[in-house]
């Protein structure tokens, strides 16, 4: 059977694609759409090497400076709801055109910006972007690939897609050192101008299944503004239990609680007047998406938490200097790189569960080794630390969406992949928070603060602590894995389906 993406009869648009380009053609729009996901990804990450040098620049503390990274998130994580909307809307042309705009447009105003108000504009402008167009490769990998394809076409993507993180911070570290921190936001724009030539080319008009894209039902505004109201609650509640008073943290938590409760009652209301809901709740009616939702949550706190903590650990705990930074982490971004097809290749043989719960198994341990380093230890042990918890991340990274969604029915798939990666962001953006709060509790319990030059066992003491909470978290995530486990009957069930 032919996907409905690959369906010659789908779309006016599609036809004269795979006329075009022929079989291969859906491995091109892979690739297109990749380039894409690699600036938006790239645009995450690399900043955090500069978060020093922009917290000198501007004379930031560490609770304003950890916002150039969490504002990123909140944004990101939103905008992943409309994904949905806007592909049934404008299509996969329009959509993923709009937003390698906007992307560049929020990396060339960064790099220009003369205040830290204008950075942190430029940073939600350049979250709002990378939120759309990340649900978007998943979406096309369960619709346009065979079953016995789809771990091929995730490991190829994966690959592709972390080669940018894991090359970006070396360039991005040697670019602070010589040009200044200004000089990374302008990475992302060669990437960005690649990916519109691309989608000009390989990517369809079309909304997913083939479907011509046209007005259809409304945005969820509604449910848009309370996942937006909720979502910074969540993070400003984190941030005022470290510098704020019990009243403030316990009122922004609360209120956080308050509007999921609120957004839940909402989406269920549109949904029965015959709406679309930012987010179908049908989604969770299936134990696998629903587990998998789970394990992204957790997944995403300790995976953005540690992109956040350790190049603050390296710089300021053990004073590397930025490009030492990213040279140390390059060699884990290798071989996650190498990691990724492979075990993509064995998602289409292997339980995915099982993949996911060894890769958050090595996670883990990488993490808790994080914990028998000193000032005085040897630089290859944090190379081999952090090499640990990256193949970790290629198990993980191939095996989690498609053992999420896999029993999902296609009308669902764009909802699964929007919903799915809003959880994961969701996750992301409070262990970005989470994990600098926590530090600074615990560097001033040790009588510590990241304001002093020099650093010293107390302060490695610090980090330690904060390392094995994201250890912990790890492991709790192990026991979500295990519930993707599918039973014979649903195997049965899905293959007749397929």
């Amino acid at each position: 059977m032919k996907s409905e993406e690959s369906t010659p009869a789908a779309a006016p648009a599609m036809p004269s694609l795979r006329e075009r380009y022929g079989e291969r053609y859906r491995w091109y729009l892979l690739l297109s759409v990749m380039v894409g996901t690699m600036a938006s990804i790239m645009s995450s990450t690399i900043v955090n090497v500069a978060i020093p040098d922009m917290s000198h620049h501007f004379g930031l503390g560490q609770d304003r400076a950890q916002w150039v990274t969490s504002g990123f998130m909140v944004s990101t994580t939103v905008a992943m709801l409309s994904t949905p909307w806007l592909l049934a809307r404008f299509g996969y042309r329009r959509t993923y055109v709009a937003t390698m705009v906007l992307l560049m447009a929020g990396g060339i105003a960064g790099g220009l910006a003369g205040q830290f108000w204008l950075v942190l504009l430029a940073r939600v402008a350049e979250g709002l972007a990378a939120g759309a167009v990340q649900p978007i490769p998943a979406i096309i990998i369960l619709r346009a690939f065979e079953p016995h394809e789809q771990g091929r076409a995730s490991g190829l993507f994966g690959m592709g897609v972390v080669l940018a993180p894991a090359v970006g911070p070396s360039i991005g570290g040697v670019l602070v050192d010589l040009f200044g921190w200004r000089s990374i936001f302008f990475m992302v724009v060669p990437f960005c101008l690649v990916s519109l030539w691309a989608a000009y080319k390989f990517v369809p008009n079309t909304a997913p299944g083939g479907a011509t894209a046209e007005r259809g039902a409304r945005l969820d505004w509604g449910g848009l503004a309370l996942a937006t109201a909720g979502t910074l609650c969540l993070l400003n509640g984190l941030v005022e239990l470290r510098g704020g008073t019990a009243i403030e943290s316990s009122g922004l938590l609360g209120a956080a609680v308050v509007l999921l409760f609120a957004f839940i009652a909402w989406q269920k209301r549109v949904a029965a007047n015959g709406g679309a809901p930012l987010m179908n709740l049908a989604l969770f009616s299936y134990r696998q998406f629903a587990m998998g939702s789970v394990v992204a949550f957790i997944y995403g706190t300790a995976l953005f938490g540690s992109t956040y903590l350790l190049p603050v650990y390296m710089q300021v705990g053990l004073h590397l200097s930025a490009s030492h930074v990213g040279t140390i982490m390059l060699p884990a971004g290798i071989m996650l790189a190498l990691t990724i097809p492979w075990v993509g290749r064995m998602a289409d043989r292997k339980p995915t569960w099982l993949l996911v719960s060894t890769g958050l198994s090595l996670l883990a341990l990488s993490f808790a080794l994080m914990l028998t380093l000193r000032l005085g230890s040897a630089m290859w042990l944090l190379v081999l630390f952090a090499v640990i918890g990256r193949i970790g991340l290629g198990f993980i990274l191939p095996s989690l969406n498609l053992g999420s969604m896999r029993p999902l029915a296609k009308p669902l798939i764009p909802q699964g992949s929007s919903a799915i990666s809003f959880i994961r962001m969701l996750g992301g953006a409070a262990g970005v928070s989470l994990c600098a709060i926590v530090l600074e509790w615990r560097l001033a319990a040790h009588g510590d603060s990241l304001a002093n030059a020099a650093t010293s066992p107390a302060r490695i003491a610090a980090f330690d602590e904060v390392f094995a909470m994201l250890a912990g978290i790890c492991a709790l995530a192990v026991c979500a894995a295990w519930q993707l486990r599918e039973s014979p009957s649903r195997n049965a069930t899905t293959s007749t389906q397929r």
